[in-house]
């Protein structure tokens, strides 16, 4: 019996999908993630429930395959995820269709429901379903902070670290399986380790995981600013195999939008923090996410942001508009006067500023040879990321087909020209091994 996994939203929940894939692969089910043409037996959806556009996609797949279960076209259909999570009746009472709906945390009992043996190796053996030679590791669920729009907490409850040596085991047993790449995720790097160890962790689990053989890249996703693991940074700076890459959300630098978000930090206090970044880890490559049209927004904050936008010169950046999300802060408490016409023009005003900065500082790049790992071929080219580049989220390198190239391996290529979001290069002969 075959069963279609469909995931929506993020990369913490594809990490849950893939260890559900492995236990229902064990079960002896066939297992296929987001197909082209999803027709297997029983489909399961991994929902998102973050914001309003993420829901109405994640509604819309749910009603495609209830109708297709209506019509006899398919025997059993499954809702997990941040969307059942945070709507579980409401979504029984709407589509009764759904065999079961499962929540953030709860989806293992799928395997059993299905009358299978539930029983697996490890908590964290998964079937890979991005390429082979990265994964996402999950070291924590949950958030503690109480940002004014944010619907995390609501659905995902308190942080909770995993124990380092749990993340330690899952990171060696990915190395058997060829993974060479990893990206760490989690609500919030910055947290890690209080709750378990009453300290912040990140750098001693960070240089912990730097140790294991056959770790080549190691990347940082969803710092927050707040309560920064400052010890991170020499750790970035002495280990070769911790990529100079943070991605730290901002989002915003008025000091009255940030009091308005329930940010815990001042304007000042970013530009410190920043400042120290930089400073400590030099060349280091940043990522940042802006929010646009909370509630009490004026232009003289946006105004405020552009200056901000240009004098940091983020090399990587994603601006959003607000979504007013029920039960946040902002919902209860704030009127979301701003129209959508508007938030998107304060969006659309700092990707323009953006998108020169970003295209001056991937021209400076021409003539430099840097280390890349070829993801695919495509076309005429190989595509590839080079240390500072996250897979989906940030820009490729694109090689001409000069030289065979292995997917999966590392080559040393000369920079020859440069878009607003990509790189073109060829290998540099001369510094290949």
């Amino acid at each position: 019996m075959l069963i279609d996994l469909i995931t929506l939203g993020c990369s913490k929940n594809l990490v849950d999908t893939e260890k559900l894939m492995y236990r229902l692969n064990k079960a002896g089910y066939r297992v296929r993630h987001d197909a082209p043409r999803p027709d297997g037996d029983i489909v399961v959806i991994n929902t998102c429930g973050f914001i309003g556009d993420a829901k109405e996609e994640s509604i819309n797949i749910i009603l495609q395959f209830a109708e297709r279960k209506r019509r006899g076209k398919l025997q059993k259909l499954f809702v997990m995820g941040c969307l059942s999570e945070r709507y579980l009746h409401d979504l029984q009472e709407e589509i009764p269709e759904v065999d079961k709906f499962y929540g953030k945390f709860n989806y293992t009992e799928l395997v059993s429901d299905l009358g299978r043996d539930l029983s697996v190796g490890s908590d964290f053996e998964r079937i890979i379903t991005t390429p082979s030679h990265y994964a996402y590791v999950k070291i924590a669920e949950g958030c503690n902070r109480t940002c004014s729009y944010c619907a995390i907490p609501i659905i995902t409850g308190h942080y909770v670290s995993r124990p380092m040596d749990d993340i330690e085991r899952e990171v060696r047993w990915l190395t058997t399986q060829n993974v060479k790449e990893f990206q760490i995720i989690a609500q919030d790097l910055s947290y890690y380790g209080i709750d378990l160890y009453k300290k912040l962790m990140l750098p001693e689990l960070i240089s912990r995981l730097s140790d294991i053989e056959g770790v080549k890249w190691i990347r940082l996703h969803y710092a927050y600013p707040v309560q920064f693991p400052y010890d991170i940074l020499k750790v970035m700076r002495e280990r070769n195999n911790v990529c100079k890459y943070l991605d730290i959300a901002l989002q915003h630098i008025s000091d009255t939008m940030l009091k308005q978000m329930r940010r815990n930090i001042t304007a000042e206090q970013t530009k410190v923090l920043l400042a120290r970044i930089r400073k400590e880890v030099p060349g280091i490559h940043l990522r940042t996410t802006l929010l646009l049209g909370h509630p009490g927004e004026t232009e003289q904050d946006v105004e405020e942001l552009k200056r901000f936008v240009a004098e940091t010169r983020f090399e990587r950046l994603g601006a959003f508009t607000y979504s007013d999300e029920e039960g946040t802060y902002a919902n209860l408490h704030y009127s979301d006067h701003i129209s959508q016409e508007e938030k998107q023009r304060r969006v659309d005003a700092i990707m323009s500023i953006q998108q020169r900065i970003s295209e001056e500082i991937n021209a400076k790049k021409i003539g430099q040879t840097l280390s890349v790992i070829i993801d695919r071929e495509e076309g005429d080219y190989y595509v590839g990321r080079t240390e500072y580049d996250s897979p989906e989220v940030d820009g490729e390198v694109l090689i001409t087909k000069e030289e065979a190239l292995a997917v999966g391996e590392f080559y040393p290529i000369k920079i020859t020209d440069a878009t607003e979001f990509d790189l073109y290069g060829k290998l540099d002969l001369y510094n290949k091994k």
